[in-house]
């Protein structure tokens, strides 16, 4: 449920603009070549992508280290794009620490944790370094799209762990190597982000359908809905399954953006103090500093301009086909919306 900004309304006007001064500093961005740390780890499940993905990068141990130099050096050999080596990195860490392990789960071995008994290769394959490196690379090519999948997504598609949330946590790590060294100092515009278009025009077609249906606590449709019931349901509409509530749509939801990047049909969220752990409000974005949300009990469903009142998250999320798995459990105190 959105917090009623009282304090926001009831200050004298100059307080006022600072409310919308603030919602414009966060939705406008310079333009030009970015960095490919700065955009690809902004794909980070925590929002501080490149300075966490330095300091992750930081602990590595030598081996590790030698092993994300390898990676890239046969992605590039391969003429593979940095992408693939971050997929890699993401997946490597993930697995193994970066570290070839001669154990594992049953017959897991070598830094990706491939097993011998499912085809990946015998034990003295799976357990040399550039075996495994071009052998995951071999298989990450086979699954179709992965250039457009959120990187953990596509280490998943590799991997195929019971646990496939887990890879997204490595992104800053794994962006800031690919940077550092691979020697990649930018891309232009963050154009390698998955695109919203028309998946986040469905979720918005779905969405206006539902202007002025009342809102009800922890309802997610036909008829009545809360903030997080109506933008699941808005992306359920458009084939793409998170989590329901506000801020495990925020951990769990898709790709993490940049606000002044936001693109039609992306999640915007309200947390005190900014604070992602204090989330209680999200809303679909339509662009023009407009958004379409349910706001409390006591209104209906509407279409608002964006507010700060100090509360609006400078990063949203773009839901991506990772289909993520539903949250039963309630968060804390907080995150009902």
């Amino acid at each position: 449920m959105r917090k009623l900004v009282v304090a926001f309304v009831v200050l004298a006007g100059f307080a006022g603009l600072i409310g919308v001064g603030a919602v414009t500093m966060l939705l406008s961005g310079g333009g030009g070549r970015a960095g490919w740390s700065s955009c690809s780890s902004s794909l980070g499940p925590w929002g501080d992508g490149a300075e966490r993905g330095q300091r992750d990068a930081a602990k590595l141990s030598g081996e590790s280290l030698g092993i994300v130099q390898r990676i890239i050096e046969i992605g590039q050999q391969r003429g593979l794009p940095p992408r693939a080596w971050q997929i890699a990195i993401q997946a490597g860490k993930t697995e193994s620490n970066l570290a070839n392990l001669y154990h594992g789960d049953r017959d897991s071995l070598g830094i990706f944790q491939m097993r011998p008994s499912m085809g990946w290769g015998t034990v003295q394959q799976v357990t040399d370094v550039d075996y495994q490196i071009n052998k995951f690379y071999d298989v990450l090519l086979e699954v179709p799209g992965w250039e457009e999948m959120r990187p953990g997504t596509a280490a998943q598609k590799v991997e195929r762990s019971a646990f496939p949330l887990r890879y997204h946590q490595w992104e800053p790590m794994a962006a800031h190597l690919v940077s550092a060294e691979g020697d990649i100092s930018g891309i232009t515009a963050c154009d390698d982000l998955p695109s919203a278009s028309v998946l986040g025009s469905q979720a918005l077609q779905y969405a206006h359908a539902q202007l002025g249906k009342p809102y009800v606590w922890g309802a997610a449709g036909p008829d009545t809905f809360d903030c997080s019931g109506l933008t699941q349901q808005a992306w359920k509409a458009a084939g793409v399954e998170i989590p329901k509530y506000s801020q495990t749509q925020y951990f769990q939801g898709g790709v993490h953006i940049p606000l002044n990047q936001a693109q039609p049909g992306d999640l915007v969220f309200w947390g005190s103090g900014r604070d992602p752990k204090g989330i209680h409000h999200v809303a679909l974005y339509l662009g023009d500093e407009k958004v379409l949300h349910a706001p409390q009990p006591g209104e209906s469903v509407e279409i608002e301009t964006l507010w700060d009142g100090g509360e609006l998250l400078p990063m949203v999320v773009r839901p991506a086909a990772d289909t993520p798995p539903q949250v039963a459990a309630v968060p804390a105190a907080g995150g009902e919306g």
